[in-house]
């Protein structure tokens, strides 16, 4: 099951799937040849959207921090298996779970997040907004102020607008 995950497995596997529909379009089977290329999708879809990470996705709209825990963990290997976007939501996904456990692993995921990028600038945001209750939490006022700033930068359709608003009012009694 690990090959699977595997990002270069994916591609092989539709590549593979190609070559056997282009095969059949040499031997005359033009419907054979049609419906493989619209398998072949299938692989390079997923190479793009992981699986456990769309589903992940799903249970953190619900709430639900121990299934999507059991869904990363699902994840053998993250390094080979997800693209570096992916990697970006792995460890946000994370620090979120983390969030509620250990201050210090999630402030290390989210971290781990930002450097490999998140595609959503409000995922952006959420992120350094959540840095900055941790910040806020270890007593570093001048981080937190920072990366509030930045949180509301990035805040394009002001959805966060009351949690900075709360959190400058808490900074200020720091």
């Amino acid at each position: 099951m690990k090959y699977l995950q595997n990002k270069y497995f994916k591609i092989a596997l539709a590549a593979l799937i190609i070559f056997w529909a282009a095969y059949q379009f040499v031997q005359g089977n033009i419907g054979n040849g049609i419906a493989l290329i619209f398998v072949s999708l299938i692989p390079i879809l997923f190479y793009f959207r992981n699986e456990y990470i769309l589903l992940t996705m799903l249970r953190l709209r619900k709430q639900d921090f121990e299934g999507m825990e059991k869904y990363l963990i699902k994840i053998i290997d993250p390094e080979t298996a997800l693209i570096k976007k992916q990697l970006g939501y792995y460890n946000y996904m994370f620090g979120v779970i983390y969030s509620r456990k250990n201050l210090t692993q999630a402030e290390k995921y989210f971290r781990k997040a930002l450097q490999f990028g998140l595609s959503m600038s409000y995922d952006v945001a959420m992120v350094k907004l959540s840095l900055a209750g941790i910040m806020m939490q270890k007593r570093k006022k001048r981080e937190a102020q920072d990366l509030l700033a930045e949180a509301k930068k990035l805040d394009k359709q002001n959805m966060m607008t009351e949690q900075i608003k709360m959190m400058q009012q808490q900074l200020k009694k720091i």
